[in-house]
């Protein structure tokens, strides 16, 4: 029994579970949100307040926050800032009550990767973590420094300035090495694979979202707005991420 027990442990130490911490001030939610995910076989930490949720982030460098909307001490408006802000790599995840497209669209301006409205079920909430946690598994392990000065190998050799470089995740503009979250460079890695082709909402959230039955179109707009923002040189009027009216997206070279 002993050799079976040792086993079991060993597997579990050489697989270490994906971090998770939820954010909410709502016990009965956070409880909730605790059980589909520990369930479902993830580490989870909790936190009641923005604040707490900030030097829990800072400790223990969860690979997904779940952030609630409304919460004392820190919105987690503000909250979602301090975290993009010290870790673009880090996926967040907010939760809101607030219906109206004004308060999701600010979440996500705020940095936030999804959200998901309140009530909703544990299977959808599961289903979206694990799409966000998947991009982690099979995202290349190439750690590069980070570096204002751009190889000479790796100067670009036309007038846009543009370069990425998919092995090791990184966008330069003009030399000049741009901060991209995890799934903003995914969605611009999709885009400027398949350039001058049309792709609409639901294709790039089943593409780099990995949503084959849910999401908003809303999320890619914003992701699309925030690529413009750090990669334009006047997003009202963008040369490389083109918007083709009730259609969709394209990426010109």
């Amino acid at each position: 029994m002993s050799n079976v027990t040792d086993n079991i442990m060993q597997t579990e130490t050489a697989q270490p579970r994906e971090k998770i911490l939820i954010v909410d001030d709502e016990h009965d939610i956070l409880m909730l949100v605790n059980f589909h995910l520990t369930r479902a076989g993830f580490e989870v930490v909790t936190a009641s307040n923005g604040r707490e949720a900030v030097e829990i982030a800072n400790r223990e460098n969860p690979s997904l926050v779940i952030l609630d909307r409304m919460m004392p001490e820190m919105d987690g408006v503000e909250v979602c800032r301090q975290l993009r802000a010290g870790n673009p790599a880090m996926f967040i995840l907010m939760l809101t009550a607030l219906d109206t497209e004004e308060q999701k669209i600010l979440g996500l301006e705020a940095g936030a990767d999804d959200y998901v409205t309140k009530p909703f079920s544990g299977r959808e909430l599961v289903a979206r973590v694990r799409s966000m946690m998947r991009r982690n598994k099979f995202e290349t392990e190439v750690q590069v420094a980070a570096t204002t000065s751009l190889p000479e190998e790796l100067k670009p050799t036309d007038e846009s300035g543009l370069v990425v470089d998919a092995e090791r995740r990184q966008v330069w503009k003009r030399g000049e090495e741009v901060e991209l979250t995890k799934l903003e460079f995914d969605l611009l890695k999709y885009l400027f694979n398949n350039p001058g082709l049309v792709f609409s909402r639901d294709q790039l959230l089943e593409q780099v979202w990995n949503y084959d039955y849910f999401g908003d179109g809303r999320v890619v707009d914003v992701h699309m707005a925030r690529l413009r923002k750090k990669l334009e040189d006047d997003p009202a009027n963008p040369r490389f991420i083109q918007t083709i009216r009730g259609v969709g997206y394209k990426y010109l070279v």
